[in-house]
């Protein structure tokens, strides 16, 4: 398997990375301690062309392929991007977009795909519920069809970007007795009656998505705004979530370069017992451990994202194990790096402090790591 980047892309890569090194980062630090959504980061973003970034450019977008979008998430979260603008980016652009992108028709496409594109217009989609997060087949939000029209009746629970969405990717079940057969996937629009969002979380990291409840009460919602068919939501919703598990997770892989990058140069300034610390085997394992994560979260990530560019639509096995290496490899690296920083890493205006506490999600979002053990063990075993 061939993972190098073409010149291209390597330029890619580099200019995005100055880029937010240069004009994001900065202003991430106030954002996280106010623990708000930041317009001023979205809009730069917007301006950057990442928010449309995978979708063709009759739509806006670049038509960028998923190693590259893989790519530009890595460089913002290098570059010291907080973890919960680039979820937000996710979520808008891989759990809205691209499912509108592969599973919408050309009416729904033309419609909201430019608006996404540009950022005008912040999407989300809404498939946790208070009941049922893992066990997503159980949800019990419903869709009664009237007429011409479905009547959603039902909760959502963490759905980020909620607050400031312009436009839901919503699931809910026409059909409860039928379980994920049942399952469809509705486009609603900011506005539509019935349709309201709770209080924003206060959460412990990814401060600066912005995440609540959905509600849907008796929110009537045109047959034309059905995506990908009645019954359909399923696959829709298993392609979402595998976008979580490649494209979600480089911003994470970025951030733990940004920490080695950090424990490097500080182990090289810091001295204790009249020497720089990078002297003591036990910071020089630490960085040597950080090293080896990067490499194979890198390989599995990347693999995962080829062969999703190479036509493979579904990959739950490799998708699987990259998460779940990841988020739980990459959950212990951030607190390596803390502790390479001793005190100052328990320092709020230390980018590892709010590193660590982002790169616990990547654990949990998405499929937690129990169930990416799940879905690899049953898959091997019914080998």
């Amino acid at each position: 398997m061939d993972f190098s980047l073409t010149q291209e892309q390597k330029i890619f890569r580099d200019t995005l990375y100055r880029f937010g090194r240069d004009e994001i980062a900065p202003l991430c630090e106030e954002a996280d301690l106010r623990g708000e959504f930041s317009f001023d980061i979205w809009n730069r973003l917007g301006e950057m062309g990442v928010l449309g970034l995978p979708l063709p450019e009759k739509y806006g977008g670049a038509g960028a392929d998923i190693v590259t979008c893989c790519l530009a998430g890595e460089a913002l979260g290098h570059a010291g991007v907080d973890g919960g603008s680039l979820l937000a980016w996710g979520a808008h652009t891989y759990l809205c977009a691209c499912n509108i992108l592969d599973f919408g028709n050309d009416e729904q496409r033309q419609k909201y795909l430019p608006r996404l594109a540009t950022g005008e217009w912040i999407g989300c989609m809404g498939l946790t519920e208070p009941g049922s997060g893992s066990d997503a087949a159980s949800m019990r939000t419903t869709a009664t069809r009237k007429g011409d029209s479905y009547i959603l009746n039902g909760s959502k629970t963490f759905i980020t970007n909620a607050p400031v969405a312009d436009l839901f990717v919503v699931f809910a079940n026409v059909d409860r007795s039928r379980k994920h057969e049942g399952i469809t996937a509705f486009i609603i629009e900011k506005g539509t009656p019935g349709l309201s969002t709770g209080k924003p979380f206060h959460k412990m990291g990814c401060r600066c998505s912005s995440t609540s409840e959905v509600f849907l009460e008796d929110c009537e919602v045109p047959q034309e705004n059905v995506l990908g068919g009645e019954g359909g939501g399923w696959l829709i919703a298993l392609s979402g979530v595998e976008w979580d598990r490649c494209t979600l997770l480089s911003p994470m892989l970025g951030a733990a370069i940004n920490n080695l990058d950090s424990c490097a140069r500080y182990a090289n300034d810091r001295h204790q017992f009249g020497r720089p610390i990078r002297e003591f085997q036990a910071i020089q394992h630490r960085i040597a451990d950080m090293k080896v994560f990067i490499e194979a979260a890198r390989l599995a990530i990347f693999r995962v994202a080829s062969a999703k560019d190479n036509g493979t639509m579904l990959n739950p096995l490799q998708a699987a194990v990259s998460k779940v290496y990841a988020g739980d490899r990459g959950f212990e690296m951030a607190s390596e790096a803390v502790q390479v920083f001793g005190g100052y890493g328990f320092m709020h205006e230390y980018p590892v402090e709010r590193n660590f506490r982002d790169s616990k999600l990547a654990a949990i979002g998405g499929g937690t790591s129990d169930i990416m053990r799940m879905i690899v063990s049953r898959i091997m075993l019914m080998q």
